[in-house]
């Protein structure tokens, strides 16, 4: 994991920092004179040696920076400093600390959805195989695996919010404040969110979770299980859910891990300011130094997910437990 978390601080600092443009250029806008070009460039640190500023990138993320310590107005940056953006005179770790929150919650409330209707749906449709209920929910999964999330979204929006009146219209304070400053107005806010993020996971983990328990309940363990009296409750859930886990154990860490880099669709239609509206809008503001700290907290995310998912193998399965 820190190696790659090496390679990945390598990956996107060349990426954003040797492109064929003058990232100086993007700082000031239209006002770009040659004396303000070259004062941000050095304020910057653009005008050292790259290998120079790679090792000032990364020390700064531990350490902290002084952007400009020879100028008149230094820029301080503490750590973790993942940069500094001209374009919204804040540094970039302060604009992630306030988008992440939001996401985060975004992510869990939708996990914790979509896995529980995911596992559920999945295991009474392995035990009522070819039955109605069976058929029911596959068709049910089908329509919701295929179903865009924008347009969910704004189906929802219309007849919840809009026509029956049953919800207000998120409110993006309540979920900066959190779950526990007003449990009422988080949840009121969240739930349509955390529906759409569901539909389309939930669709997919039905499916998987049907597969690995149908492939298990063949397996010889089981019917031994069954033979020596267990209850079916037992057997289901301890041998051959608990079996069947680790596909779907890593196909969940990697579905959470790439939502915590931002639910671009989801945060936009409800009015989240969180990672994947923060990304959208440096994308389109060409504010590099905030898509470099997006990236890089991304990236975290999916290798630290990976690195969990590998140690919950040890704990589902013994075959794979370290002696």
């Amino acid at each position: 994991m820190v190696l790659l978390l090496l390679l990945l601080t390598v990956a996107v600092f060349f990426l954003f920092n040797l492109l064929p443009f003058d990232p100086a250029r993007l700082t000031c806008g239209k006002v770009c004179t040659p004396e303000l070009l070259e004062a941000n460039r050095h304020r910057l640190g653009l005008d050292l040696p790259v290998l120079q500023q790679y090792l000032n990138f990364v020390t700064g993320i531990f350490t902290g920076r002084t952007l400009g310590a020879d100028t008149a107005s230094p820029i301080v940056c503490s750590a973790p400093c993942l940069g500094y953006s001209f374009l919204r005179h804040a540094d970039v770790t302060s604009l992630i600390a306030r988008a992440l929150p939001v996401t985060f919650w975004l992510a869990i409330g939708g996990f914790i959805v979509w896995m529980t209707i995911g596992l559920v749906g999945g295991v009474v449709a392995a035990l009522r195989r070819g039955k109605w209920q069976d058929r029911t929910l596959l068709t049910i999964a089908l329509i919701g695996y295929s179903m865009p999330s924008f347009f969910l979204g704004l189906i929802l929006i219309f007849f919840v919010i809009l026509t029956w009146h049953l919800l207000d219209f998120p409110s993006a304070s309540a979920v900066q404040a959190g779950p526990f400053a007003n449990p009422g107005k988080f949840i009121g806010t969240m739930l349509l969110p955390w529906i759409v993020i569901a539909v389309l996971n939930a669709a997919f983990y039905v499916r998987l979770t049907r597969n690995q328990v149908l492939e298990t309940l063949n397996e010889d363990y089981v019917r031994t299980a069954r033979a020596k009296g267990l209850p079916e409750r037992t057997v289901v859930v301890k041998h051959a859910l608990r079996a069947g886990l680790t596909p779907i154990v890593t196909a969940a860490g990697l579905d959470i891990a790439g939502l915590m880099g931002g639910a671009i669709i989801t945060e936009s239609l409800f009015s989240l300011p969180g990672m994947g509206v923060l990304a959208v809008g440096s994308v389109v503001q060409s504010d590099l130094p905030v898509i470099t700290g997006i990236t890089l907290v991304a990236g975290f995310f999916i290798i630290s997910m990976n690195l969990i998912v590998d140690l919950l193998y040890g704990v589902l399965d013994p075959r794979v437990r370290v002696s």
